[in-house]
């Protein structure tokens, strides 16, 4: 599936893989794969090939995650969304899929984990939905 802004409203939702390229993406804000791999690598417990990640990151500007500018020889990668645009359509997304697989029993749980958070991080919450 290719996501493109103009025609879907929800981007699809990330492998283990694309999410930790797209965490790096979204930290680098441009970069190549060279960049990616290089950063993702130092902190892996093995290493990944090259070629992993220049499929990874094929795969994410196929589905409209990333977009791709050649620069001479040189492929150079940046997000098409911002992470917390990214965050908040898939969660809209999640949500909606929720209510509509567990409909009632999803909102008195949505509710039971409510009652459950600190005062400060509810009024936090509140803000933010009032926001949007």
């Amino acid at each position: 599936m290719i996501y493109d802004p103009e025609t879907m409203a929800v981007p699809p939702a990330l492998h283990e893989l694309e999410a930790e390229v797209m965490d790096e993406m979204w930290r680098l804000e441009r970069g190549t794969v060279r960049d990616v791999m290089e950063a993702l690598n130092t902190r892996a417990s093995k290493p990944r090939a090259y070629t992993t990640y220049m499929t990874i990151m094929t795969r994410l500007d196929a589905k409209g995650l990333l977009q791709r500018e050649r620069q001479g020889k040189t492929d150079i990668y940046g997000p098409r969304l911002e992470r917390d645009a990214y965050l908040e359509q898939r969660a809209q997304a999640e949500v909606q899929q929720i209510l509509a697989d567990y409909g009632d029993h999803a909102l008195v749980n949505f509710a039971r984990a409510m009652q459950t958070l600190d005062p400060a991080r509810v009024r936090a919450l509140r803000r933010l939905a009032a926001r949007e």
